[in-house]
């Protein structure tokens, strides 16, 4: 729940690569700790990569790589120059002390830094994701704590990482908890059963308005006008002429793409002769 900020967007592609850096992490080491990338808006903060930065963690103190962490940071500038420092993530549930000594160091590094805690452990039984930032307190002239402010946190993704997201979330009713990677035409298969699904419903919601069964909403209707209105005019002919041609395509694709990897094939064997 936010009470002060601004809401903090993840990518999906962050949360794994949080969770592998944990699954390799040094022996013995309860955390892994890394920094955050992405953009800020005037209302939102997006976090769109990441990655693990090396640190010594004891009961009495911490030391980070903070060189390690400049070289990263100066290489993703050179892929991505629009994504910037916008904050570090630590595994785990609670802050520590400590979390409030790697802060001041992010705070040099960007402007208000976001703190993401990524419950990895599954201590409440899910993954637990929370985003802070940090304020000031105490009295003027005495000693000055900091405060953590609980942020809001959203999840969005690109249309590239629906793909994998949509894959995960197959794998949780497989027994071997594992998925294969299906055909582009099998995509366009299954891509046009949904689509055939959700027509069905909206026809039946619409019978079911007319024959006087359900009370009709006027946001619903007014979604289903829009939905009409962007749909391009087009006759059955033309609009079948247009689906063959793409999928002509598609197949043209999917059999340049067997017959490079076929030449690939060969080749190594013959250079291995």
């Amino acid at each position: 729940m936010s009470v002060y900020g601004p809401a903090v967007k993840i990518h999906p592609v962050v949360l794994a690569s949080i969770g592998d850096s944990y699954e390799r992490r040094n022996e013995g080491a309860s955390r892994v700790i890394g920094t955050l990338l992405g953009t800020i808006e005037k209302h939102s903060v997006e976090i769109t990569n990441c990655f693990s930065v090396p640190h010594n963690e004891s009961e009495d103190e911490v030391a980070v790589d903070m060189e390690f962490a400049k070289n990263m940071y100066e290489l993703h500038k050179r892929v991505s120059p629009s994504e910037v420092i916008i904050g570090w993530y630590a595994t785990g549930f609670d802050i520590t002390e400590h979390s409030v000594l790697i802060h001041e160091y992010y705070s040099r590094e960007a402007t208000n830094p976001i703190h993401l805690t990524v419950d990895t452990a599954l201590q409440s039984g899910k993954m637990n994701i929370r985003a802070y930032v940090s304020a000031q307190m105490g009295v003027p002239g005495k000693t000055v704590g900091v405060m953590f402010t609980p942020l809001s946190v959203k999840y969005i993704y690109y249309d590239t990482e629906r793909i994998g997201v949509d894959l995960l979330q197959r794998t949780r009713v497989t027994p071997s908890r594992t998925k294969g990677l299906t055909s582009d035409l099998s995509q366009v298969g299954s891509s046009a059963s949904r689509v055939q699904d959700m027509l069905a419903t909206v026809l039946t919601y619409i019978e079911d308005i007319l024959s006087g069964k359900a009370t009709a909403d006027n946001s619903v209707g007014r979604f289903l006008m829009d939905l009409v209105n962007k749909v391009p005019t087009i006759s059955a002919e033309d609009f079948e002429t247009m689906l063959n041609s793409n999928i002509n395509d598609l197949l043209m694709v999917t059999y340049l793409s067997n017959l490079t990897q076929a030449q690939i094939a060969l080749n190594e064997k013959l250079v291995l002769l």
